[in-house]
């Protein structure tokens, strides 16, 4: 294995941190984790997933009338 280091912002640093105790995961584990996802869904070997948007569920035809309300609602608690 590999050994990068990252310098990341106090605030940023301390959100991996408590990210990481939430999910039961050590920070290391969960970094790997999320770069992997990140590069899958940029890099088009993966999907990226927009939970927001619940494409093909729920039959909410106002939808695309709404994805600004959505994104910022997905995108606050993915934050918390």
């Amino acid at each position: 294995m590999h050994r990068t280091t990252v310098k990341l912002p106090d605030e940023l640093a301390a959100r991996l941190r408590h990210g990481s105790e939430r999910r039961g995961r050590t920070v290391p584990e969960l970094t790997r984790d999320t770069i992997d996802l990140y590069l899958r869904g940029s890099d088009g070997q993966g999907k990226r997933h927009l939970l927001a948007a619940a494409a093909g569920r729920g039959g909410h035809r106002d939808i695309s009338e709404r994805v600004g309300e959505i994104l910022s609602k997905e995108l606050g608690a993915s934050r918390s």
